[in-house]
């Protein structure tokens, strides 16, 4: 970072911390927002955008490679009229930067002249032709996107520490993508009666990255062609330099007839949720009682002064007052026996949590109650305990899903066939990956600072889309051309400027 813009930064924050001063208040005699007279002007010579961020994400897209990478390798345009595949498959993705919701939003960047200027275009694409780039896809070019990414990605990779490789950790799970057209090829409905799409999202827990993404019918199950998307994931992981890989995934990903050919390799590791079939729960029955060892789950969080007084559970007392039928946990026990599914040759560990329950209506106990549940796994080292917590740790792909679909808005059906729809999802999901190699991309500065950037790189990875966008893209800047140089002025302070300045001191090396 140039000295004169971490002055500058400095200057703000002092500015802003004064401003905010608890000692230094207003008289109170009128509110604060006392603004009047209010009055608009279009300026002359002055151009702004209000997202300024673009112009960094677009700089680290052209420095991992990813802009020469699609055109190179991707060709499903004849002549480049003016537009190149890069140029339409990051259209998709900076759109969803600029909180664009649909493919309608993709023209208002096309009529924006100093959105165009930030980036050097003449002209985008408009959501017709937009739509029309994505029909030209077919399976085969959408995995070839798909592998471009991924290609790109292992070199993003390559430049973190060594820890970094040590396991990876893929999640996998289904989520339905609703819609309300009637003519959507590929469509079907799914088992709750809503119609629309099937995708499959394969995730690295370790950077939230999306390794895999296939649309199917809604009627499809969860698990099909998992398989066959986790065995591509474990290449690019084992590609780009990862030691081992753990998989996780609910009851519907155990998948028993791949589980031995997956234990076959010495790097690969699962635990799946398993179906609580009759013959796993008259097993878990039948252990002795010595067998069962309490379940203590560790805390949220470390309470870091002194214990506040919990507040009143409102819920609970309305279903008392009520007399519904109320269901409390009262203890957890978990124990462990071995086990072969049928579709399998060689003996897992099965870990089985038993959950105490207490049914009550109103104040009255019903009856006790007892339900368990079970997971597979090729892990023999950790405590039993251990593996419930590694378990129950994938329930943070359901968060990445909703970011998925409420943040990047990438999981939706805006076009008329499964195919097209397919290539929409993977175009805009690659603005959520964008978002992860921004944060790999911090630089972290040996001696007394490497902690804190650390700590700032772990920060940045776990944002929710929007909050990166208002902390990293939304931000307002002119935009000058000064010679051979084009200059994002920013017009605003926010305090992780002083990240995306040292990330921005990574780009121009």
């Amino acid at each position: 970072m140039k000295p004169k813009i971490r002055q500058q930064l400095d200057a703000r924050k002092r500015h802003i911390e004064r401003r905010l001063d608890p000692d230094h208040r207003p008289d109170g005699q009128r509110p604060v927002f006392c603004a009047r007279d209010i009055h608009y002007e279009i300026a002359d010579r002055t151009r702004g955008i209000s997202s300024g961020g673009i112009g960094a994400l677009h700089a680290l897209v052209r420095q991992v490679g990813l802009v020469d990478a699609i055109d190179d390798r991707l060709h499903l345009l004849k002549f480049h009229l003016p537009y190149h595949e890069s140029d339409h498959v990051l259209n998709f993705a900076y759109n969803a930067f600029c909180e664009g919701t649909c493919l309608q939003d993709l023209e208002l960047r096309r009529q924006d002249e100093v959105f165009l200027d930030s980036l050097g275009a003449q002209r985008l694409p408009d959501p017709t032709t937009a739509g029309d780039f994505c029909r030209r896809f077919d399976e085969p070019s959408i995995r070839l996107l798909q592998e471009i990414v991924h290609d790109v990605r292992i070199g993003v990779w390559a430049e973190q520490p060594t820890d970094f490789f040590q396991r990876a950790l893929l999640d996998m799970d289904g989520s339905l993508v609703a819609t309300t057209g009637e003519c959507k090829e590929g469509m079907n409905i799914a088992y709750n009666g809503v119609w629309g799409y099937h995708p499959l999202v394969v995730t690295l827990a370790n950077t939230g990255e999306v390794l895999g993404l296939v649309n199917r019918p809604a009627n499809r199950p969860s698990h099909e062609g998992a398989a066959a998307e986790v065995d591509r994931a474990l290449a690019v992981c084992f590609r780009g330099g990862f030691q081992s890989a753990l998989l996780r995934g609910d009851t519907d990903f155990s998948q028993t007839e791949h589980l031995d050919r997956w234990n076959a390799d010495a790097r690969i590791r699962f635990v799946f949720g398993y179906d609580a079939v009759p013959s796993l729960k008259g097993r878990a029955d039948d252990l002795p009682e010595q067998a069962w060892k309490p379940l203590t789950r560790p805390a949220q969080y470390a309470v870091q002064t002194e214990p506040r007084t919990p507040p009143e559970r409102v819920k609970e007392r309305v279903v008392v007052e009520r007399e519904f039928k109320n269901i409390k946990l009262v203890s957890e026990d978990v124990a462990e026996f071995k086990y072969r599914p049928t579709a399998c040759d060689v003996l897992y560990r099965m870990v089985v949590v038993r959950k105490n329950l207490s049914v009550e209506k109103g104040e009255k106990v019903l009856f006790e109650d007892v339900r368990y549940f079970f997971y597979i796994t090729n892990e023999w080292v950790p405590e039993a305990a251990e593996i419930v917590f590694l378990a129950n740790d994938r329930c943070h792909q359901e968060n990445l899903l909703a970011q998925l679909k409420g943040g990047v808005r990438g999981l939706r059906a805006p076009l008329d066939n499964l195919m097209s729809n397919w290539a929409f999802m993977v175009m805009v999901v690659l603005a959520w990956d964008l978002k992860a190699w921004w944060a790999l991309r911090l630089p972290e500065s040996p001696g007394r600072w490497q902690e804190r950037h650390r700590r700032e790189k772990r920060w940045v990875l776990g944002l929710e889309f929007k909050t990166f966008i208002q902390a990293f893209v939304r931000l307002p800047c002119q935009i000058v051309r000064t010679g051979r140089r084009l200059v994002y002025r920013l017009l605003s302070w926010n305090r992780h400027l002083p990240i995306f300045f040292r990330l921005l001191s990574r780009l121009r090396c």
